[in-house]
């Protein structure tokens, strides 16, 4: 069914905790993994307030810390039995995730979502535009355990607000 599986990182530890279940899935389908990292330095929006130099040696830190990254995970797929590769792509997250995986013809993108910060419950921005917007199957992982804060906490907080103990 799978025979190629785009696996989007950001090189957090809470976005690679969706491995194990990709490797699963991977044995399962006998597919092909491929790890996938979007440079994106982040300074674009402030291009105006930075250097050229400073631009370039910040796109320089994240391709450097994109390949290592992506290599060392890679090859530990790789030793776990599975057809893997990784790439890493400059430009904004969410569009070249869709875009690679459709030009390249995957036939799932696998990915974590993590929410924004301590707001867990929503889902992260890349992960809502990816799935909200590529051709391929999406499979969401939650990666990021969360507990929401119980009603009585909420409604402790609130002056006023007896809540039934």
């Amino acid at each position: 069914m799978f025979k190629k599986i785009l696996v989007p990182l950001d090189g957090s530890e809470i976005a690679a905790k969706i491995l194990p279940q990709v490797v699963e899935l991977a044995k399962t389908f006998k597919a092909k993994v491929t790890l996938f990292h979007v440079c994106y330095s982040g300074v674009g929006a402030f291009a105006g307030e930075a250097t050229p130099a400073v631009i370039k040696a910040e796109e320089a830190q994240e391709q450097k810390f994109c390949s290592t990254f992506l290599a060392k995970t890679g090859k530990d797929l790789q030793d776990q039995g599975l057809d893997a590769d990784w790439f890493c792509q400059d430009g904004v997250p969410a569009r070249e995730i869709i875009a690679y995986a459709q030009d390249k013809g995957y036939d799932l993108i696998a990915m974590g979502t993590h929410g924004a910060g301590e707001v867990a419950w929503y889902m992260g921005a890349v992960a809502d535009k990816v799935a909200s917007h590529a051709t391929v199957p999406v499979l969401l992982f939650r990666t990021l355990e969360f507990k929401p804060p119980l009603l009585k906490e909420v409604y402790s907080t609130v002056p006023g607000v007896n809540f039934p103990k």
